[in-house]
């Protein structure tokens, strides 16, 4: 009996004791999860040799802060490396109230932590940084109340997600429905946090009242906009650099207002492969790809391991659930690493289990996870927000902080498993299935070392697993760029545009000024060497030099214009 149809049964109840309230998730929908993680950690021990734990550092009292402002562009606002205050004023002026609260409290904390260290830094006040945004806020110019504003506080209409959930301790996990349900537009256009505020407080009696109800929650799409949807890569790379830090305080004013914990983590430079397939960072293993096939954007063995994968045909029962056999799959590495650019390498001995073992495993051993390590908790934390809406919200904006080499490798991916959940009438693979099996090589970091207990893995799995539901069921969402981050970055471009104007002002201004002086110097000192009473006459077809002439009421023309030719005739050849 070969390895693959053993390994499948190997589990008969999952690995880990739990306790009664756990017991009340369905034991054949968390079946796939274990089972791949027990695969998983089989596959880890057969290829410790290629294992690297990323360590992780502690980061001293004030100094994720002090990161968090320097992403998000706002470096200046603390320390002496203060840039151009006027372009910080431009982009803060664009922010909401929920944003401005969470840059607000972030250089609190870095004013506190730099106090405390006794540095002799120019810390601003808080009050004076947003002094001037409050009041463009509160009054347009022409003294009525910011549109801004009245959009935040008028437009939003507040939606109540139902959503069947599993209760482990408590804590309440939403998990993904297989039954159809409603589809209802998300709302792009007004701030998440904004929305997020303004819902707070009557959702919690909403709450209150739909406990018990196991209405499904409704399916989201992208509503249609007469102006057109922007997609992660219409914007121009200047543009793009805009979004990122606006994405970055949008999530964490979302998090700040549902009072979920944002910590991101920063991982120590560790020695990694500079070249090879496995274990090699994206961008090292893009750089030697482009050398191959110029423009490419997604590692070639990634490439290759899907079409792969797709040449047996995606009709195949249990694709990506049943593993490859062990000694095959690591056999498999070491004869691609030694063949794969060489073009030598035998596609056709790969098996498609083994293709599919392959690509996890590939994932799995990047020196750093596909979702970074910088945003690894982030996305594990969206489990924890309270509706379907608001982790849809959190999953956009965490898709556009994404590397591109990350978030075009994760594109991929993920197009491809939705193609194999197109065919699981007769793969067997729904997109539950799919979503289990792939949380554990997305979200389970073994590379970071980090231990947790049962309980909390537990949690884990569920959670992640919906996460990678939403994922996968909600792409087309989550690769559009949100409506209000667009006129945020248009209002901070035409805000960048008067200032350019306003300084090309100045500068043409003083051109002129600089212009004006210099030939008023010019003629004073012209004036000073030639006697009064006497004019300089210029008469270029007739002499190189200005002539002196001495005004009289007998002078004429004729008398000047003889002198010029008489100094003609003096200056011909003798």
């Amino acid at each position: 009996m070969n390895q693959e149809s053993t390994t499948t049964r190997v589990i008969e109840k999952p690995p880990f004791d739990r306790s009664s309230s756990q017991d009340s998730l369905d034991e054949l929908s968390m079946e796939d999860y274990w089972i791949e993680l027990e695969n998983i950690k089989r596959s880890s021990e057969n290829r410790q040799e290629a294992q690297e734990v990323v360590v992780i550092k502690e980061p001293d009292e004030g100094e994720l802060e002090e990161e968090w402002l320097k992403e998000a562009g706002l470096s200046n606002l603390f320390g002496e490396s203060a840039g151009d205050p006027q372009e910080s004023m431009v982009f803060l002026s664009t922010l909401t109230r929920t944003q401005a609260a969470a840059v607000q409290k972030r250089v609190e904390m870095v004013s506190q932590t730099l106090r405390k260290r006794n540095k002799q830094h120019q810390i601003p006040d808080v009050r004076d940084i947003f002094a001037q945004q409050r009041e463009s806020k509160e009054t347009a110019p022409d003294g009525t109340e910011s549109q801004s504003l009245r959009t935040n506080e008028n437009k939003y209409q507040g939606r109540d997600d139902q959503a069947s959930n599993l209760v482990v301790g408590e804590k309440k996990l939403i998990l993904p429905e297989e039954t159809p349900a409603s589809e209802t537009d998300i709302n792009l256009e007004v701030s998440f946090a904004e929305q997020a505020l303004n819902q707070k407080e009557s959702s919690k009696e909403k709450i209150q009242k739909s406990k018990g109800n196991d209405a499904t929650s409704p399916n989201f799409r992208v509503p249609k906009d007469k102006t057109g949807t922007t997609r992660i890569g219409d914007l121009a790379p200047q543009d793009m650099k805009k979004v990122c830090p606006l994405a970055l305080i949008e999530l964490t004013a979302l998090y700040d207002v549902l009072g979920i914990e944002l910590k991101q983590q920063k991982a120590v430079k560790i020695k990694t492969k500079d070249s090879g397939l496995f274990c090699v960072p994206l961008t090292v293993l893009l750089e030697q790809d482009q050398r191959k096939v110029p423009g490419t954007r997604i590692p070639l063995i990634f490439q290759k391991l899907i079409s792969r994968i797709e040449e047996g045909g995606l009709e195949t029962e249990g694709l990506l659930r049943i593993p490859g056999a062990a000694t095959r799959i690591k056999n498999l590495c070491q004869e691609l690493e030694a063949k794969f650019y060489e073009g030598t390498f035998n596609w056709e001995s790969v098996k498609q289990h083994d293709a599919a073992s392959l690509l996890k495993l590939f994932i799995r051993e990047l020196p750093q996870p596909l979702l970074t390590v910088q945003y690894l908790k982030a996305f594990q934390a969206v489990q924890n927000l309270p509706t379907k809406n608001q982790q849809l919200q959190a999953l956009n904006l965490l898709v556009i902080l994404l590397p591109d080499a990350n978030r075009d490798t994760l594109k991929a991916l993920l197009e491809f498993l939705q193609r194999v959940i197109d065919n699981k009438e007769k793969n067997k693979m729904t997109v539950m299935n799919v979503a289990m099996v792939m949380a554990p090589n997305l979200f389970m970091c073994h590379a970071l070392g980090l231990k947790s207990s049962e309980q909390r893995e537990f949690a884990m799995a569920a959670g992640t697993a919906n996460t990678m539901h939403l994922l996968i069921s909600y792409q087309k969402l989550l690769w559009t760029i949100p409506k209000f981050i667009v006129n945020q970055v248009r209002e901070q471009n035409s805000g960048n545009h008067k200032k350019d104007k306003r300084a090309m002002k100045k500068l043409l201004k003083k051109m002129a000024y600089d212009r004006e002086k210099y030939e008023k110097q010019d003629k004073s000192a012209n004036d000073a060497d030639v006697p009064q009473g006497v004019i300089r006459v210029q008469a270029p077809h007739l002499s190189k030099v200005s002539m002196a002439i001495q005004l009289t009421e007998e002078l004429r023309a004729s008398d000047v214009l003889a002198r010029f030719l008489s100094q003609e005739r003096g200056t011909l050849p003798r």
